[in-house]
């Protein structure tokens, strides 16, 4: 279901306008991408050489902002292509006064025009859409299309962090991971009732939980 447009959105987005990097080209083709650069100089978009974080497909920001929050050490990038849901993010940042957050207004396919290589330390994908059917795979963000994406971006030993409530997406996500070279660990089929500490529950995530569903988690790491 597409989210509904917001009132006033452009001047909301101009409001807010120093946390979001918006330079994006519609065509969403990663040959486009590869062939375009607006690579950001993060220590001077940040303003320090802090390490940065970056979550992909953040939704309204809420994950984002609790890790900027709770990590003021830490440098945070949130992608979202949704430009009605991009902006409560950075609202709830603006709100909460922090300084280490940016957002990113693009689709996960352009972010080599925007992430140099071996400059990401953490990527987060908290329940991405799984396109249930099989013709669609390719848009997942676990398919090999997107992690032969991320590779470049992450430093060395880097991991990526994945939630879903989805089990199927989760074996598909394995499998892929596994494909093109990761190496998993601290799997978790029931992330709540782990203990696993720190966990910052995300808005799906506290919708799928308390209706009884399990919460799946896992961290991929690429083999040198």
């Amino acid at each position: 279901m597409r989210p509904r447009h917001k009132k006033n959105l452009d001047s909301r987005l101009e409001a807010v306008s120093d946390y979001l990097i918006t330079l994006r080209n519609e065509s969403l083709n990663f040959e486009d991408a590869k062939n375009e650069s607006h690579l950001l100089d993060l220590e001077e978009l940040f303003g320090n050489s802090n390490p940065v974080q970056l979550e992909i497909g953040g939704g309204k920001g809420a994950f984002s902002t609790t890790l900027a929050e709770r990590n003021p050490d830490i440098n945070v990038l949130c992608v979202e292509k949704v430009r009605d849901v991009i902006v409560v993010g950075c609202e709830i940042a603006k709100e909460k006064g922090l300084k280490n957050i940016k957002f990113l207004d693009c689709a996960a396919e352009y972010l080599p025009s925007y992430i140099p290589e071996n400059s990401v330390e953490v990527i987060y994908l908290n329940f991405s859409c799984p396109y249930p059917k099989k013709s669609y795979a390719s848009h997942r963000l676990t398919s090999e299309r997107f992690l032969n994406i991320y590779k470049p971006l992450l430093k060395d030993g880097a991991p990526i962090y994945q939630k879903t409530d989805n089990m199927h997406f989760f074996e598909y996500s394995i499998e892929s991971f596994s494909k093109c070279g990761f190496e998993l660990s601290n799997i978790s089929l029931d992330l709540h009732n782990s203990d696993f500490e720190g966990n910052i529950v995300t808005e799906y995530e506290e919708k799928f939980s308390s209706q009884g569903y399990p919460i799946y988690r896992l961290e991929a790491r690429l083999i040198k």
